[in-house]
């Protein structure tokens, strides 16, 4: 890979990595208010079990989509980490040996396989 491509791919990394940071803070916010919520500190209303079940349902939700940028954030990290410390094993399949086409990298930087 060239030195082009890899500075191209740590920028893409690092733009990765800040997307995913602000999911993880916009997720992070709407569980807090959801919380708040759902102490009863927002809300005069009386309490429905049809919009308990849609605030489960939200709370559920937001969890899991927290949990996978996440999981997206330390392969982001990683990757950063191994293009930084090995950059001539950057982008070689962790399975085959071979590298991995530039055009997958590009979608998906932080690729293993």
């Amino acid at each position: 890979m060239t030195e082009d491509q890899l500075q191209y791919l740590e920028t893409r990394l690092r733009e990765e990595r800040e997307r995913v940071g602000v999911l993880l803070r916009r997720h992070e916010e709407r569980r807090n208010a959801s919380q708040l919520e759902a102490s009863g500190d927002l809300s005069d209303y009386p309490f429905h079990m049809a919009d308990h079940g849609t605030d489960t349902y939200d709370q559920e939700m937001d969890a899991m989509l927290a949990q996978r940028a996440s999981r997206e954030l330390e392969e982001i990290d990683d990757a950063l980490h191994r293009l930084v410390e090995t950059p001539e094993r950057f982008g070689i399949c962790e399975n085959t040996g071979e590298a991995i086409p530039f055009e997958r990298l590009d979608l998906i930087p932080w690729a293993r396989t």
